[in-house]
């Protein structure tokens, strides 16, 4: 890591994954940080979610190894079934994918996730209740203001306030969404509703219009599942927004017995419109710069939104300096990867695999080399080995 000024005193706005990480990385490399979130209280909503072998691998090196696995599940295949439950094909991941990119592909609750990140941050650098209204620089610092009116003062300015960030909305102004015409219905059920399905599989089902994608998680207690349906009416971009149990039901209606079982112990999903951005053509000013979902919000097709986080925090250590110039090495190295990342989402994953076919890799096979070909490159990348040929 680059010569640090004496005493750096970085603040981070948003106490999610990527805040969460950032500062675990920064205290990490003896960095003075205050992470400000807007909650009254440190909980994640959401579902389950994927980690890369390019993810875990950044955890098991930050010691989490052990908590992880016990939390999480390393899933042994992803099959492909058609909505008739026609098998179309099976790839095997576990220790195949672990000796293929250097680390596992695992599985887990966004909130067993988050909660191992908070414990790597005292929890007298988070400060609740303190949503950043705005921000100014002056000569000695960046000023914030909170949304109750006090006020604090930093060296540098981390935005990992999400996709409606304030940072990043001062930084590059207002926002431009781009619709993707889908939304996804997601939440969370208990494994045995659903006996049919393995707890250490991942299963894809597609159709002509929805797809239906479910990953054990919870050490295998509990399966996730994501259906992802086209959209022709826009709602508020959310993370937390309540959908519709009655329009699960209608879109796989007469599929797989389970395929329905899952959506008869599903409850009321959570919805979630697809939406992302353009890559930003800067990501900071002066000493201000932004980390996550907040510099590049991203489709989920990839499963990436974390991980290109935690990317992000382990690159923005290695260069924080406590000058501008730090910061601007930091954007110049990340924002090349993360915009190929962000771009690839769109049209990815599930949405390549094509519902023909008769029997196992019959028609569907292509399809999913094509996803697995697609995401390879990342898995493969290695944010620490790429930091010691930047030189």
């Amino acid at each position: 890591m680059p010569n640090i000024l004496p005493a750096p005193h970085v603040a981070v706005a948003g106490a999610g994954l990527g805040g969460l990480a950032a500062a675990g990385a920064l205290l990490a490399a003896g960095v003075t940080v205050d992470v400000y979130e807007q909650a009254p209280a440190l909980r994640e909503t959401g579902v389950g979610m994927h980690l890369g072998p390019n993810s875990s691998r950044i955890l098991f090196r930050w010691g989490l190894e052990e908590a992880l696995r016990a939390v999480a599940v390393r899933p042994v295949a992803l099959e492909v079934r058609a909505q008739d439950g026609r098998l179309l094909t099976r790839r095997p991941m576990g220790d195949t994918w672990e000796k293929e990119y250097g680390a596992p592909h695992l599985t887990v609750l966004r909130s067993d996730l988050h909660a191992l990140l908070v414990s790597r941050v005292p929890a007298e650098r988070i400060h609740l209740g303190a949503g950043l209204a705005s921000w100014a620089l002056d000569k000695n610092a960046v000023r914030l203001r909170f949304a109750g009116g006090h006020e604090a003062a930093a060296d540098v300015l981390v935005g990992a306030d999400g996709v409606h960030s304030v940072v990043r909305r001062t930084v590059v102004g207002p926002d431009h969404t781009v619709f993707s015409g889908s939304s996804a219905l997601r939440g969370v059920v208990p494994a045995a509703e659903v006996p049919g399905l393995a707890p250490d599989t991942l299963y894809m089902w597609v159709g002509r219009q929805a797809r239906l994608l479910v990953a054990p998680v919870d050490a295998g207690r509990r399966l996730t599942y994501v259906a992802v349906l086209p959209d022709t009416a826009p709602a508020e971009e959310s993370w937390s927004a309540t959908g519709d149990r009655e329009a699960l039901a209608t879109a796989f209606d007469g599929w797989h017995e389970d395929v329905t079982a899952l959506v008869r112990a599903a409850g009321t999903p959570g919805r979630w419109v697809l939406y992302d951005r353009e890559p930003l053509p800067r990501w900071g000013h002066d000493r201000v710069t932004l980390l996550g979902d907040a510099a590049h919000p991203m489709l989920p097709h990839h499963g990436q939104g974390a991980g290109q986080a935690l990317e992000d925090a382990v690159a923005l250590a290695h260069f924080l300096d406590g000058t501008p110039a730090g910061l601007r090495r930091y954007e110049e190295f990340r924002r090349p990867h993360t915009t190929r990342v962000q771009l690839g989402s769109r049209g990815g994953g599930a949405q390549k695999v094509r519902p023909t076919g008769a029997g196992p890799d019959d028609g569907a096979g292509s399809g999913l080399d094509q996803v697995v070909e697609d995401v390879s490159w990342v898995h493969h990348y290695d944010v620490e080995a790429a930091l010691a040929e930047n030189v």
